[in-house]
């Protein structure tokens, strides 16, 4: 029986799955947006979102777990720094899957996974309503 299996096999062998998801949250951090299929996106957004976790606690030894999965300094200081300080006043749901469509090759839903804009920056992009002239 299956019973208390979590997670997705996506056709591949354990130790492939793991080097693979580890590249993509990579991918993520650095670039803040990969593009992948929605059930890829779906398994990478738990993994993205325990690095995130993992940045806001902020001592040694969150640092080195998250060394054990991304395995790049730079990329682990960005996270450490500038995504930890956009999510600070945040309780998780670090992550957004915005569905694109479907890969031409063998029409497979493909999605975009992206870690959240910060709240400040939308303000500001909010563009200003014009006050109405009273007459």
């Amino acid at each position: 029986m299956y019973h208390g299996k979590a997670g997705r096999k996506l056709g591949r062998t354990s130790s492939h799955r793991e080097a693979m998801f580890r590249n993509m949250v990579t991918s993520l951090i650095k670039h803040e947006s990969i593009r992948t299929t929605d059930t890829m996106a779906k398994e990478v957004r738990k993994l993205a979102d325990r690095m995130i976790t993992l940045g806001k606690r902020g001592n040694l030894h969150a640092r080195r777990q998250a060394l054990a999965v991304v395995r790049d300094k730079e990329t682990v200081a960005k996270l450490f720094g500038e995504l930890t300080e956009r999510f600070r006043n945040r309780a998780g749901g670090y992550t957004r899957i915005v569905k694109v469509g479907y890969r031409f090759g063998d029409n497979a839903p493909v999605s975009i996974l992206e870690y959240i804009a910060d709240e400040k920056k939308k303000e500001k992009a909010k563009p200003k309503a014009k006050a109405k002239k009273a007459e």
